[in-house]
Parts: C-alpha cells; sequence; structure tokens
C-alpha cells in the first residue's frame, strides 16, 4: 500500500500519516527525516544534500528523489509506505512515478486532506509551540493546563513566526502555486482521493480508512 498525502500547510496530513503508519504497519515517510538522517550519518546523499542547505538553497528534485527512493528500498518499506511532504510539485512527482517505474512500482492512493484556506489560517493561528521542549498544543483544541505554560516542562508557549496569519497565507500561496497541480496530476492517473479535512481528526481518519479498506 504506496501512499501520497496531499493537503495545504496546517491541514492535519502529516497527524493523519502517522495514524495510517500505525494502523497498516508501514513506515511514515517525511522528506525532512530522510534529510535530518541521512546528514547525522553523513552518507554520500546526505552530503550533497547538505551542501544546497548550508547555502540556504533547495534540495534539487533530482536528489531529493534519490534519498526518497533510498528510503523507499529499506526491509520496512516491502508492504508499503505514506510519503508526506512529497512529492510537491510536478517535476518531483514525475521523476518518483519514473523511478519506481524502473523498480516495477506504482503509487496507489493519493489521499488530499481539503481544508479552506480560512480555516488553516484561523487553526494555525491558534497553535503554540514549546520553544524548549517543542511540544504542540491549540489554543481551542489542545490547550496548556496552565494557560501561556508548556504542560511538560513549564517553559512559555508561543505564537511561532511561522504561524502567524501573513507568513501562513504566504505559504497557502506558495502551496496553491506549486502543489495544487498535484491534485489534478493525481486525478489523471485515476488515484486521488479526497476527504473533508474540516472534520474532527477521528472522523478524518475514518474516512480515509474507508477509502484504503
Amino acid at each position: 500500500m504506496k501512499i501520497i498525502m496531499l493537503g495545504a500547510p496546517g491541514a492535519g496530513k502529516g497527524t493523519q500519516a502517522k495514524q495510517i503508519a500505525d494502523k497498516y504497519g508501514i513506515p511514515h515517510i517525511s522528506t525532512g527525516d530522510i534529510f535530518r538522517a541521512n546528514i547525522k550519518n553523513n552518507t554520500e546523499l546526505g552530503q550533497k544534500a547538505k551542501q544546497y542547505m548550508d547555502q540556504g538553497m533547495l534540495v534539487p528534485d533530482e536528489l531529493t528523489c534519490d534519498l526518497v527512493m533510498d528510503r523507499i528500498g529499506e526491509k520496512d518499506c516491502e508492504n508499503g509506505f505514506v510519503l508526506d511532504g512529497f512529492p510537491r510539485t510536478i517535476p518531483q512527482a514525475e521523476a518518483l512515478d519514473g523511478a519506481l517505474g524502473k523498480i516495477g512500482q506504482k503509487m496507489d492512493y493519493a489521499i488530499d486532506v481539503d481544508v479552506p484556506d480560512d480555516n488553516i489560517v484561523g487553526r494555525m493561528g491558534g497553535r503554540r509551540a514549546c520553544l524548549n521542549c517543542g511540544a504542540t498544543y491549540h489554543v481551542v483544541t489542545i490547550p496548556t493546563k496552565v494557560e501561556g505554560i508548556c504542560d511538560r516542562c513549564g517553559s512559555p508557549v508561543v505564537l511561532r513566526d511561522d504561524d502567524k496569519p501573513e507568513t501562513v497565507q504566504k505559504r497557502l500561496a506558495v502551496y496553491h502555486e506549486q502543489t495544487q497541480p498535484l491534485i489534478d496530476y493525481y486525478k489523471g492517473q485515476g488515484i486521488l482521493k479526497t476527504v473533508d479535512g474540516t472534520q474532527p481528526m477521528e472522523a478524518v481518519f475514518a474516512a480515509i480508512v474507508e477509502i484504503l479498506g
């Protein structure tokens, strides 16, 4: 079962990807994790990626695809995997399809967690993060026990720059320009499935499970 998760930043696709991975016993693969692991282990691909990242540049599509394919080749991916954060663009999707085709494989599902922009701006504006231990909260759905203080370590929680409305709007604009075309791309392949991401988290997951069977 090979699944790609699609959805705007803040749509909750990462949370759903983790739950899918747990339920079906397949790895949750995020490009951020792959980059970090390869850099930490000082692999040849990791060294190449680090050169770009150190200069504040995006890692080229071909190299990102090589890193993903390298991860997909590991034993724990024999029964499938959930891709989160890749592909982000049509060229990346084409590179992935080409690389999978060479080993006689293809993606089974592209699941789009669909949430309107206004909902996302409101949702992310309510996020709070502890800069000390990394715990995350939400003022409405997952509030801290004591207002403004992390439950886990007692440090202050803050609204990160990433979650401020103006930053979120910019990130959404990039998403609509670069990533939204993937929805048509996978629709054309007949593997796109859309779920209503405005529902409670459990209902979104139930809808995904129904699709995957």
